[in-house]
């Protein structure tokens, strides 16, 4: 299995709508067959900041789910929303 972290910063003024559309995304992730998990989390003391916990049984599940229509949407909606590149890290689970 692999966890994807993602860490992204928000535009403040878009902060609901960068919820709003990432948990749309991650309710239809959680659908798919190869995602062991997929969560939100918000920053408690900086509420721009983000980050995504993604669950993969393997690297073809983590490539199947850039290619979903979902992911596609969210993209198009999140980026411009982002106040700096987001980064991410993939580990291991062991």
């Amino acid at each position: 299995m692999k966890l994807m972290i993602v860490h992204i910063k928000v535009l403040p003024e878009m902060i609901d709508e960068f919820a709003a559309a990432s948990l749309e995304n991650s309710g239809h992730s959680r659908e798919e067959p190869g995602v062991t998990r997929f969560e939100l989390l918000q920053d408690e003391t900086d509420p721009c900041r983000f980050v995504l916990i993604e669950g993969y049984r393997d690297d073809s599940a983590m490539a199947a789910h850039k290619l979903t229509a979902h992911y596609l949407k969210w993209k198009e909606l999140a980026e411009p929303m982002m106040a700096e590149p987001r980064t991410r890290t993939v580990y291991l689970v062991r």
